[in-house]
């Protein structure tokens, strides 16, 4: 089968020349938007590693999470790969819902931040039904409540594909 602008060996060169030029463009504009990205985020506290960084700013929390009615467990070492060559500016130890936040300066973490490290699934979630309270105070926030040093958050997030009816009752009362 010859292909369009194939036939010819002329027209062949021509268009072997045009896709070359076309990969060559194309691999560039990827690698330079790469880099780019690469030096914008350099300073993101929520991209890059923390190891051999001189960290001043810390905050230690707790956080308590509820999801459909059940106490869902934190794991621990989030915020880390799994070689243990990056450690991320929010983290936990372990599992008894601790979590660290530490950068170089004062920071605006919010437990979105830390959901979003943990790869929490917050889109298969009821975000109408959903709380985030603070030391017992619901927060008008939600994921955008900023983390401060010593609070207590309970997050209680109701998936979109939780059955309510489960946690009625509909039998008449029995005497």
């Amino acid at each position: 089968m010859n292909w369009p602008g194939m036939g010819d060996p002329y027209k062949r060169k021509k268009t072997l020349r045009f896709l070359i030029i076309t990969a060559v463009i194309g691999i560039s504009v990827a690698a330079a938007s790469t880099f780019v990205q690469q030096l914008a985020n350099m300073d993101n506290p929520l991209k890059v590693c923390i190891n051999g960084k001189n960290t001043s700013y810390k905050i230690k929390a707790t956080l308590e999470l509820i999801v459909d009615n059940k106490k869902a467990e934190i794991p621990a070492k989030i915020g880390f790969n799994n070689d243990g060559k990056c450690q991320r500016s929010l983290y936990t130890l372990t599992d008894d819902g601790t979590i660290y936040a530490e950068w170089v300066e004062e920071y605006p973490f919010q437990i979105g931040h830390f959901l979003w490290i943990w790869d929490f699934p917050l889109r298969d979630m009821d975000q109408t039904k959903s709380r985030i309270y603070v030391n017992g105070i619901e927060s008008e926030n939600f994921i955008n409540t900023p983390l401060q040093d010593g609070y207590h958050y309970k997050a209680v997030f109701t998936s979109k594909a939780y059955d309510e009816s489960k946690d009625k009752d509909y039998l008449p009362p029995q005497n």
